[in-house]
């Protein structure tokens, strides 16, 4: 192993994303998530299928926050993860699963597919959230039960930013949240996600979390539709089993409205997609809009809503 590879980000193999619609490093208010330390994993299914080969070192109930669209306990599912993953990178490695309920024990042994049980609507996630599998990385002597202290993570994959002039039509609803037309996906099959106005590929929850990322090395202000969202300051790259891994930066979002035809929204939720797309508007308390609409979304300086 190089040294300092040991503690260098943890590159997330293009075999391992390609199995998933959608992810995001960025897209959450929790620590486990703080300066993109852990990513989100979106199926097409609610199989909860294990990301990483390796061997189940324990599982545990953890409570979660209380909400009526979601279960009282979430669970945690640690994976000593096999020593030749992601050209040896896994061999001082162990994996933190949430969101899953077990159907796995301590001792068993797990390739990557199998099964680990089905996904749970978990209450750490915001109403708008789809369910997922959440995936952490920490060296094998650190704590694996503590919600903090796991490794970056960097996609192993480019990821190209899609241009859009804040207008599109209302293609999905729920109680919480919009998804719009556009902007169109730029090259289907291949991974995108919403482009600052520079072009650079932006995720996280703009703006009601505190940060978010991109993907590529940019450094200073981010604009999007003519407003200043937030200042990237670029990540270091992995040490070991990342040669592919694609340049990325933490962004601090700037103080700043989300308005949808003049309404207050929370903010926009933005990951990575291969081929479902489309702007997605959160409105945390709920909002009128219908499938068939067209909105015009405009972001401004102003008091941001920050759900933390």
């Amino acid at each position: 192993m190089t040294r300092g590879a040991a503690d260098s980000p943890v590159s997330l193999p293009a075999a391992l994303l390609s199995r998933y619609d959608r992810f995001s490093c960025y897209n959450s208010p929790y620590p486990a998530h703080d300066r993109g330390c852990a990513v989100d994993l979106y199926p097409d299914s609610n199989a909860g299928l294990s990301p990483v080969p390796g061997e189940i070192l324990a599982t545990r109930t953890v409570g979660c926050p209380d909400h009526p669209y979601a279960v009282d306990e979430d669970h945690l599912i640690v994976i000593d993860v096999a020593d030749d993953w992601a050209g040896g990178r896994g061999a001082d490695l162990v994996a933190r699963v949430l969101h899953v309920d077990p159907t796995v024990s301590p001792g068993d042994e797990i390739a990557v597919g199998d099964s680990l049980g089905e996904m749970v609507r978990s209450g750490f996630f915001g109403q708008w959230v789809d369910n997922h599998v959440h995936l952490g990385f920490r060296n094998e002597a650190a704590n694996p039960y503590r919600a903090s202290g796991s490794l970056p993570v960097v996609p192993a994959v480019p990821v190209a930013g899609a241009p859009w002039d804040g207008t599109g039509t209302v293609v999905e609803r729920g109680e919480t949240f919009v998804r719009l037309d556009s902007p169109a996906h730029p090259s289907p099959g291949n991974w995108a996600t919403i482009a600052a106005d520079d072009g650079t590929p932006l995720d996280g929850g703009l703006v009601h979390y505190s940060g978010g990322g991109a993907y590529t090395e940019t450094d200073g202000p981010l604009s999007l539709l003519g407003t200043e969202v937030g200042t990237a300051t670029p990540r270091a790259r992995p040490v070991a089993g990342g040669d592919n891994a694609t340049g990325t930066a933490d962004v601090a979002w700037s103080d700043v409205r989300v308005r949808a035809n003049s309404q207050r929204a929370t903010g926009l939720s933005l990951f990575a997609s291969r081929d479902s797309f489309g702007a997605k508007l959160v409105f945390h308390e709920g909002h009128e809009f219908t499938v068939g609409e067209e909105l015009t979304v405009e972001i401004d300086s102003g008091t941001p809503v920050r759900l933390e």
